[in-house]
């Protein structure tokens, strides 16, 4: 049975509210019935459909309780705002966990997987939480917070934003002793005057919620490094670095990458290091070092975050690669269709570039979302990269990407069409054995339904995808 997480006396003393019907205990937090437990408590959110709308049905599956702004089925604890309370109960879980020490991650990229590895190394170290899947707005950091145990010992946060002024009340919610910013590139720029220096000046307000002399992770390489390394240390923070840098704390010399692993070479505050990951993307390099930084200032020790690093599998649609067996022979998926912004796309392809591939190399791409006024000459610029990485074809999706096909030379154009949907039948009449196929593009131009399509075309019952 699930341990304990809030009574409704605890949610009343964090929230301020009032309890309506009977006491209760809740095991969870959840603000979806579709993902609800049986014992968790219900947060009645608005938003597109309100919250309150779904509190019997949330009940019904077993909900322990509910927070409510008005009467509902069943029992609940009675506040004005439901977010305002998730925030305050966020709090209160922080407060009670006296013993937990807390690591949060943003970056323009990478912050998901960055996240979860170091949660990996922070499991094998004790009484570990983390936030799931993307969980870094506005809603997912205040619930990751009410969800977490007050025995944890170590926990890591994923933060990220869309506008300046975002993070920053999110960073004081989780009061993180270590914070990495895994890397700054053009992402949302479409939100921002100033474009990526704004960018940057957003990401920099994670080291306003340090707690005093905590310790701030930097990429060395970044051509921001300055103005981050300037804000941390304005917040008090003591500064460790990741790069290829001469002189980075934790520094990538090589990286040697085959089918479905890769090692890093290393200089781990000045002693080389190799470290095996289950990764292929060269930016797991820099990755890599970030989490055994963070790992090292929550106090997990360097052998602990080595085996983590080295069980971590890739994350759905961030580089997991699968064989797919057609009737006469396999091709190789790389399915990188969660998300796409310049800088990741630039490692995508210089990935694939590096590449062994019995037959050719294949992209398949489509939107870059949120770019501002150089969204056409960002994707128009990939053909540059596909050509240093020698690759054979390139297929485009969307009204963005017809400035890359109209960029690419006719022996790279493999296909183009207006939409994920309609562009996925022609890569799967076009692939062959032992073709190396990349899929590539944000979440909201649909490139996971070319990499479902693709999957579906494996031969062997119930192993697709």
């Amino acid at each position: 049975m699930a341990e304990p997480l809030w009574t409704s006396d605890e949610i009343i003393q964090a929230t301020g509210g009032k309890l309506s019907g009977k006491p209760f205990t809740a095991t969870g937090v959840s603000i979806d019935t579709r993902t609800l437990e049986p014992g968790d408590l219900f947060v009645a959110l608005g938003g597109a459909r309100d919250g309150h709308e779904f509190v019997e049905q949330a009940m019904e599956k077993g909900a322990a309780g509910a927070l409510a702004s008005r009467q509902v089925f069943g029992s609940a604890v009675m506040i004005d705002d439901p977010l305002k309370a998730l925030e305050r109960l966020g709090v209160a879980a922080r407060d009670r966990a006296t013993g937990a020490r807390r690591g949060a991650v943003t970056g323009s990229v990478g912050k998901t997987g960055v996240t979860q590895a170091i949660m990996a190394g922070l499991t094998l170290k004790g009484r570990a939480h983390s936030s799931v899947k993307s969980y870094n707005n506005h809603i997912g950091v205040p619930l990751t917070l009410a969800r977490m145990p007050r025995d944890t010992e170590r926990a890591v946060f994923e933060v990220g934003m869309n506008h300046a002024d975002e993070i920053r009340p999110l960073t004081r919610m989780v009061r993180p002793h270590a914070a990495v910013v895994t890397t700054v590139g053009p992402v949302h720029t479409e939100n921002f005057p100033d474009g990526e220096l704004g960018v940057a000046r957003a990401k920099a307000e994670i080291f306003e919620g340090l707690q005093p002399g905590g310790v701030a992770i930097l990429n060395a390489d970044d051509r921001w490094f300055d103005l981050l390394k300037g804000e941390a240390e304005k917040a008090g923070a003591e500064v460790r670095t990741f790069g290829r840098a001469e002189g980075a704390d934790a520094r990538v010399i090589d990286f040697y990458a085959e089918t479905g692993r890769a090692v890093v070479q290393a200089r781990f505050h000045g002693k080389g290091l190799d470290v095996p990951i289950l990764q292929t993307g060269v930016h797991w390099g820099l990755n890599a070092m970030a989490v055994l930084l963070m790992l090292e200032a929550l106090g997990v020790q360097l052998g602990d975050g080595l085996a983590a690093l080295g069980g971590f599998e890739p994350l759905a649609g961030r580089g997991a690669e699968t064989a797919i067996r057609l009737a006469d022979g396999d091709f190789t998926l790389i399915d990188e269709s969660y998300n796409a912004n310049p800088v990741s796309m630039a490692s995508a392809i210089a990935t694939l570039g590096a590449r062994a591939a019995a037959g050719r190399r294949i992209v398949v791409l489509t939107d870059m979302l949120e770019l501002g006024p150089q969204t056409r000459g960002f994707h128009a610029a990939i053909a540059e990269r596909l050509a240093d990485a020698r690759v054979d074809l390139a297929f485009c999706a969307g009204p963005l990407m017809k400035s890359l096909w109209d960029a690419l030379p006719p022996t790279r154009r493999g296909g183009y069409a207006e939409t994920a949907a309609v562009l996925a039948p022609l890569v799967a009449r076009a692939v062959e054995p032992g073709d190396v196929v990349m899929v590539k593009g944000s979440n909201g131009s649909k490139a996971g339904l070319i990499a479902q399509a693709l999957g579906a075309l494996d031969v062997r019952p119930g192993e697709a995808g």
